[in-house]
């Protein structure tokens, strides 16, 4: 089974080796069929803190690195 990949920005870049990384997504609401922004945070693993605040990545899933960190930090994206 291929591991998820998403696009996302960072957030916040306060911890060691761990960035916080907003994914956004867009669904329609099931009854009224609007469209609605969602925003999912991600803990991601940042090995080497090169990934600062308003850069675009993206993440892929990854075995648990610790209690909330299940992501790895892929590359950055274009943009």
């Amino acid at each position: 089974m291929p591991r998820k990949i998403f696009t996302g920005n960072v957030i916040s870049d306060k911890m060691d080796k761990t960035v916080v990384v907003a994914v956004t997504r867009v669904v329609q609401h099931p009854l009224y069929k609007k469209t609605i922004k969602k925003i999912s945070k991600f803990k991601v693993h940042d090995e080497e803190n090169k990934y600062k605040v308003g850069d675009k990545v993206k993440i892929i899933e990854s075995s648990p690195l610790s209690k909330e960190k299940r992501w790895v930090v892929f590359e950055k994206a274009a943009g």
